[in-house]
């Protein structure tokens, strides 16, 4: 971190404090709104997905409003109005107060990532973008860590003022972040309209859109080890249910020491778009390993699946760093915020489809299910290099 900007090490730190209350929420979000809140699962999956859909339908225009308002006071402010859905959170007892809630905070959220994205941008130089956000991936699986470790006393206790006690600290979380933002951190200049790219210039770059399709197949990994994997193991092997823990900390404990040094090279588009061709090739691998666990028995269960586990996560880390990459690239000047906003809508449509998919699919159908999907992960990995191939000129059309 000593040869990074002040600017940027103030990030880093920022992250670490809103990844620390989010980490917190993570472990007890479900169980407040259920157990506190007395919501039904039904509700709060209902709930989930109208958020999703609505952070996915917002995200490039509120990438926009980072561009034109400036990424520092855009993030701030998304920021803040975090805070405030989390404090109301605490006030919900039924199902429509919940949903908008719930819809509101994925608005802020989509809005802080393009926010978050533009402003990496302005404060790294162009050959260290990539570089800083694979820092800042560390700095928060190291803060969702500490708070899912932190969440164990709230469990524990499994009380509901000890749940809103939760959901406040977080929420001051954001404030805190939030300041660590506002004050001592030089601002980005944002983007005059007449000066800048017209405004949803990313919904009209037809090539990035493809690559953000394809780039959101690719982070279907996510739910791969969240839910893919965990189900997999305690239903269709004959491997321990403790196994699944091994294979998350493996996860993260491989992202904290490797997510820097794997990110190299990919800071140049076509180094970003090899990066995304070999996560595709490793993700389809992981699969296909995981395929072999469901005939397999004893020592040699459990060793394939830290084998495909090891695989996954490389592959993880290769697409982060490679969309990363492209992402910035292929953003016209002054258009930053927009196309981070767009770029997000990959994640949050693969976050929406993949645990359905991999439920209905892969585990569901067992060793064909997870052929067809290594197969969409091999084929979304090897379209992108293609994809994003040419798209400079393309771009610099767009932007005129």
């Amino acid at each position: 971190m000593t040869s990074l900007p002040p600017a940027v090490r103030r990030l880093i730190l920022a992250t670490l404090v809103n990844t620390l209350g989010n980490g917190v929420y993570a472990a007890v979000g479900a169980l407040y709104l259920t157990r506190a809140a007395g919501l039904s699962v039904g509700h709060v999956g209902i709930g989930l997905t109208v958020a999703a859909l609505v952070g996915l339908m917002t995200s490039t225009p509120l990438g926009v409003v980072a561009d034109r308002l400036g990424p520092n006071r855009a993030y701030v402010g998304f920021l803040l109005l975090q805070a405030l859905t989390m404090t109301a959170l605490t006030q919900v007892r039924s199902f429509v107060p919940y949903v908008v809630v719930a819809a509101v905070t994925a608005i802020a959220d989509s809005g802080q990532r393009g926010a978050k994205g533009a402003l990496i941008a302005g404060l790294s130089p162009a050959d260290q973008r990539v570089r800083t956000r694979a820092i800042l991936r560390v700095a928060t699986n190291v803060g969702m860590g500490v708070g899912m470790g932190l969440a164990g006393i709230v469990l524990a206790v499994d009380r509901r003022e000890v749940y809103v006690i939760a959901l406040l600290a977080n929420a001051a979380t954001y404030v805190v972040t939030a300041g660590l933002v506002r004050f001592g951190m030089p601002e980005v200049d944002k983007v005059a309209r007449a000066s800048g790219p017209s405004g949803l210039t990313a919904l009209a770059d037809r090539r990035f859109l493809v690559f953000v399709a394809l780039d959101g197949v690719l982070t279907m990994h996510a739910a791969l080890a969240q839910v893919g994997i965990p189900l997999w193991v305690a239903t269709a092997t004959d491997a321990p249910r403790w196994m699944i823990s091994v294979l998350l900390v493996i996860n993260s404990v491989a992202v904290i020491l490797l997510q820097v040094r794997v990110a190299r090279g990919t800071e140049h588009l076509s180094g970003a778009a090899r990066a995304g061709r070999r996560a595709g090739l490793l993700l389809a691998g992981a699969c296909l390993v995981l395929a072999l666990t469901g005939a397999t028995s004893g020592l040699v269960t459990v060793g394939l699946l830290i084998v495909a586990a090891l695989i996954h996560v490389l592959g993880e880390m290769l697409q982060s760093a490679g969309g990363w990459g492209i992402s910035f690239e292929l953003a016209p000047t002054g258009a930053q915020g927009q196309y981070q906003g767009a770029y997000a809508m990959g994640r949050q449509l693969g976050d929406l489809v993949a645990p359905l998919l991999l439920t209905t699919v892969a585990i569901s159908w067992g060793w064909p299910g997870w052929l067809l999907v290594a197969a969409l992960f091999l084929i979304a990995g090897l379209l992108i290099p293609g994809t994003v191939a040419g798209h400079r000129a393309n771009a610099t059309q767009l932007a005129l």
